[in-house]
């Protein structure tokens, strides 16, 4: 049975392998999705990561339609109050940004398309407007946690400078705090957290929940340099846009030599390492189909020696 965590300084108890839902709707359809949900609560996951935006920036895709599936399959299996549900607010292009309105307003849509009365977990997704002051923020986030619409508030896109500042107004003025970050993070994309981001986050108590955990499915060993996928992750900023730097090179090669000696796959490999990093309490991964899930439900049971953390650090740098 997955052992529960506390995230950060809230009451959510959450699974060490949150899954992330950019994929419903967009590479897996309704049916596939539900099956992915379900084989997902039947292994002893209970936390699930979504977004207003999702998948918008691929053609053919509605803003919104992971949060109707996932909001349709809780209907469906009556099992709200076993699973803690992430979505998050500011990429939606009708409520774009963090002022406060947009927040209210995008919380009330996620809530009707989530079929639910309140978000356990709400994200701010993108802090692109630095002139709108965090305590803002703050406040329209702490109206919708006294509302009950909200359980507890967490930020993902943001610079160290405007996540401390905002944990610092929240504890000036007894407001909601942010609990956790989701930070892009994984083998080989390091640097935009290490470092300043994390020591808020360690300084804070903060929980850090990485997105991209297998950088988009790269860490799964599908994208060789020069290895032609008929996939729409195959494409610059995605998975195809690691497959001929050196570090990703390295970064393989390191996965396999691990994955071969373990007999695991290259997905538990990469998954256990981002586990056993200081500060990260769960991680974001996606499944398409429910054969992908042992993979990384297996990253639970996979603690990696200190020769092998330090040999995939050592290639990943």
């Amino acid at each position: 049975m997955t052992e529960l965590r506390t995230l950060g300084s809230s009451d959510l108890l959450v699974s060490p392998l949150c899954l992330g839902g950019n994929v419903f709707g967009w590479t897996a359809d309704k049916t596939q999705s539900f099956a992915v949900l379900d084989a997902y609560v039947a292994a002893g996951g209970n936390f699930i990561d979504t977004a207003d935006a999702y998948m918008k920036y691929f053609p053919g895709n509605e803003p919104g339609q992971s949060e109707s599936i996932i909001g349709d399959w809780l209907a469906s299996r009556r099992n709200r109050d076993d699973v803690v549900v992430a979505t998050k607010v500011g990429d939606h292009p009708n409520f774009m940004g963090l002022a406060p309105a947009n927040i209210k307003a995008a919380a009330e849509e996620s809530l009707r398309r989530l079929r639910t009365d309140h978000i356990d977990l709400y994200y701010t997704h993108f802090d692109r407007d630095e002139s709108i002051p965090v305590d803002e923020i703050i406040t329209a986030l702490d109206d919708l946690v006294k509302a009950g619409k909200v359980r507890a508030i967490a930020a993902s896109n943001i610079s160290p400078e405007r996540l401390a500042a905002s944990l610092a107004f929240s504890d000036r003025e007894g407001l909601a705090r942010y609990v956790a970050l989701q930070p892009q993070y994984n083998l080989v994309s390091r640097d935009t957290y290490e470092g300043a981001r994390r020591e808020v986050v360690q300084r804070e108590g903060l929980a850090c929940v990485p997105y991209f955990a297998l950088a988009s499915g790269f860490l799964t060993g599908k994208y060789r340099p020069g290895k032609s996928i008929e996939n729409v992750r195959n494409l610059p900023g995605l998975a195809g846009g690691y497959a001929d730097t050196e570090r990703g090179v390295k970064v393989l090669d390191a996965l396999e030599q691990i994955a071969t000696a373990r007999g695991v796959e290259m997905a538990t490999v990469a998954l256990a390492w981002l586990a056993q990093q200081p500060t990260v309490t769960a991680l974001i991964a996606s499944a398409r189909t429910v054969e992908q899930l042992p993979a990384l439900f297996a990253a639970q049971g996979l603690h990696l020696s200190d020769t092998e953390l330090q040999t995939l650090t050592t290639a990943s740098s």
